[in-house]
C-alpha cells in the first residue's frame, strides 16, 4: 500500500487527509521513487484553497497535494538511461508529491549532491527555481542595492544569497527574530510593519536600485515609494497587481533544470544555506500548513514519509 495526502474539497487546511491505496508502478521511461521528504510551499495551500490558483493548476478534487519531493529511486521502467536503481534523486511533481511513492519521467529527475541532504532536496524544486528565475530576471550587479522581502523565508532566503553572489548589496525585510541569520548571509536586515521605507532609507543612503517581493503589495509600495523602477521589481506574491506599470512577474517556471542543479550543488558545498524550520510526519501534514500559514519562516517546512534511512548521495 501507499499512503498520500488527498485534498478532498478546496478549502484550509482541513480538507487534507492521508490515505492508502495502491502502490503505483513505473512504466516504460518512467522511475518510481520511493519519497523521503516532500516539501511544503505557499503555492499547495492557495491550490488547495481553490479559486483562479487552482483552475490555473488544473486541480480538481480529489488530487493528490504538493510538487516537491526527494527519495530513492526503487523501480525502472523500460527504455530508461541515466537513472538506476538506488539513485538518490529530487525534482517537482505537481498534483503527485506528497506519497510514499512517485511515479515520474525518468528525464524530470535530478541526482542528489552527496552533501545535500535528503530534507534540503526534498524543499528545493519550487523555491529554488522561483529564486533562480527572480534573481536572474534584474541582471544584478556590484552597482544594485536590492530590497527583498520576506528575506528568510523559503524562496527568499535563498534569493538573498544569490544577489549576494551576483554582488548586490541587499537588503532583506524580515521579523527581529530572523535579523541575526540574515547579517551571517551579508544581509542588511530590517523590520517589517510601520516605517519600514524610512528604515531602508536609513540601512540605503544611496537609495535602492531594485526589489525582489515574495511577500506581497506592501512590499511592491515600499519599493515604488523608495524611487525603485517598475522594469527593476519583480514580484512572485502579487502577480497582478498594478499591470499598467509593467514589474516582473518570473518565477519557477522560467528556471532550467541545469541551474537547479547547480543551486543544490552550492548548498551541498555549503556555500548557499537553505535551513529547514521544522519536519513533520505525514500524518501532521494539517499542522504543516497551519504552521505556514503563520508566516516568519526561517526557511523551509518538510514532510517526512517515514523512509528506513538515508543514502549519502546519488
Amino acid at each position: 500500500m501507499s499512503r498520500y495526502v488527498r485534498v478532498t474539497r478546496f478549502g484550509g487546511p482541513e480538507v487534507l487527509e492521508v490515505v492508502d491505496d495502491t502502490e503505483p508502478h513505473a512504466g516504460s521511461g518512467q522511475v518510481r521513487v520511493r519519497v523521503h521528504f516532500a516539501g511544503v510551499n505557499p503555492v499547495d495551500r492557495k491550490i488547495f484553497a481553490g479559486g483562479e490558483t487552482a483552475a490555473r493548476w488544473n486541480a480538481v478534487p480529489p488530487y493528490i497535494n504538493g510538487n516537491d519531493y526527494a527519495g530513492v529511486v526503487d523501480q525502472v521502467g523500460a527504455e530508461v538511461d541515466g537513472v538506476r536503481l538506488g539513485d538518490a534523486v529530487f525534482g517537482g511533481a505537481r498534483h503527485l508529491a506528497q506519497a510514499d511513492y512517485v511515479v515520474v519521467d525518468a528525464d524530470t529527475v535530478l541526482h542528489k549532491p552527496g552533501g545535500l541532504s535528503m530534507q534540503q532536496a526534498g524543499a528545493l524544486d519550487i523555491a529554488g527555481r522561483a529564486a533562480i528565475a527572480s534573481v536572474r530576471t534584474l541582471r544584478l550587479s556590484a552597482d544594485d542595492t536590492v530590497f527583498v522581502s520576506a528575506a528568510a523565508g523559503g524562496v527568499g532566503v535563498l534569493a538573498v544569497q544569490l544577489a549576494r553572489r551576483a554582488g548586490a548589496t541587499v537588503i532583506g525585510a524580515a521579523g527581529l527574530h530572523n535579523h541575526d541569520f540574515l547579517r551571517s548571509l551579508g544581509v542588511i536586515p530590517v523590520l517589517y510593519g510601520e516605517g519600514m521605507v524610512e528604515r531602508i532609507r536609513d540601512a540605503a543612503p544611496a537609495g535602492v536600485t531594485a526589489a525582489l517581493d515574495y511577500h506581497g503589495v506592501e512590499s511592491i509600495d515600499a519599493a515604488l515609494e523608495l524611487g525603485v523602477r517598475p522594469e527593476r521589481i519583480n514580484t512572485t506574491a502579487a502577480k497582478t497587481y498594478r499591470p499598467e506599470l509593467g514589474m516582473h512577474t518570473v518565477g519557477g517556471q522560467a528556471a532550467t533544470p541545469a541551474e537547479l542543479e547547480r543551486l543544490a550543488g552550492w548548498i551541498a558545498d555549503g556555500s548557499v544555506a537553505l535551513p529547514i524550520e521544522a519536519v513533520y510526519p505525514l500524518e501532521r501534514v494539517r499542522e504543516a500548513y497551519q504552521h505556514l500559514a503563520q508566516g516568519h519562516l526561517r526557511g523551509k517546512l518538510v514532510l517526512d514519509l517515514g523512509a528506513e534511512s538515508e543514502p549519502t548521495g546519488s
